[in-house]
C-alpha cells in the first residue's frame, strides 16, 4: 500500500501562499496572495528539476526557486533576500508547519494492522522524514521514498518500482493512493498498481479509476477489497 503525503495524507497550516505571503511582509514588500500563486506557480513551471546538482524540492533547488519567486518575479531587494531564504526553509522544516488530514494515522494503522506493507512515496524535500515523525506518523509506516532523497520523483516509474522492491510485492497486488492525476494516479496506472484518486474539492474527473473524498472513506474502500481478494 504506497500513499502520497503532502495534499493526501498532510498539509500546511496556514496555506504554501500563505506562508510565502507572511514572509513577503516581514520584510515590507506588498503583495496579494493571487500575485504570490500566480509566481510561484510560474516559477515551479520554468525550473528544471536539477539546478547545479541541487535535486527537485531539495533545500539547494528551494534557494534557487525562493530567489526567483521574490526577487525576479516580485521584485524584492536582493540584498533582502537572505533574510527572506532562511525564514522560509526555516519554517518549511518544521513539523509543527503541518497537520494531518482527518483520518491519516488510523488508516494507516489499519492496513498495518491487516498485514499489508505501508509506504509514502513522494515529491518531497529531504525534511520529510522528520516532518512524518514530528507528525507522530512514522511509526505507522513501513518506509518513506522522498525524491529528494532518491533523485527519482512521480510520474516516473523508477520511485514506483523502488516501492515496489521496498514493500517485496508485484505492481499487480499494490495500490496508491494520491490527490495528483498525473504524478499519481498516471504515474501508477503505468506501471500495473492500482491507482485510487482523493478528491477533496470534487473537481477532478478521472475515468476508470476509483476516486473518494477523504482517508476515512478510502479506509472502507480498502477493507472491502480486501475482504474480496
Amino acid at each position: 500500500m504506497f500513499l502520497d503525503a503532502g495534499g493526501t495524507l498532510i498539509h500546511e497550516h496556514p496555506s504554501r501562499f500563505e506562508l510565502y505571503v507572511q514572509a513577503a511582509r516581514e520584510v515590507e514588500l506588498a503583495v496579494t496572495p493571487q500575485s504570490m500563486h500566480a509566481a510561484m506557480h510560474a516559477v515551479h513551471d520554468t525550473l528544471p528539476r536539477e539546478i547545479d546538482g541541487h535535486f527537485r524540492y531539495t533545500q539547494g533547488w528551494f534557494e534557487h526557486f525562493i530567489a526567483a519567486v521574490f526577487v525576479e518575479r516580485l521584485g524584492l531587494p536582493a540584498a533582502r533576500l537572505a533574510t527572506v531564504r532562511a525564514r522560509l526553509i526555516e519554517r518549511f522544516a518544521r513539523p509543527d508547519t503541518y497537520r494531518l488530514f482527518p483520518g491519516a494515522l488510523e488508516l494507516c494503522c489499519t492496513l498495518r494492522g491487516r498485514g499489508l506493507v505501508v509506504g509514502v512515496v513522494s515529491n518531497w524535500s529531504e525534511r520529510l522524514p522528520e516532518i512524518l515523525s514530528g507528525l507522530g506518523l512514522d511509526r505507522a509506516l513501513d518506509f518513506a521514498l522522498v525524491s529528494a532523497l532518491e533523485r527519482r520523483e512521480k510520474p516516473e516509474p523508477e520511485i514506483f518500482e523502488l516501492a515496489l522492491r521496498r514493500a517485496g510485492v508485484r505492481a499487480e497486488r499494490a495500490v496508491h493512493l494520491g490527490d495528483d492525476l498525473v504524478r499519481d494516479v498516471h504515474g501508477a496506472r503505468a506501471l500495473g498498481i492500482l491507482p485510487v484518486l482523493i478528491d477533496r474539492t470534487r473537481t477532478h474527473h478521472s475515468p476508470g479509476c476509483a476516486t473518494v473524498h477523504d482517508l476515512p472513506e478510502f479506509e472502507q474502500w480498502m477493507l472491502r477489497k480486501l475482504e474480496t481478494t
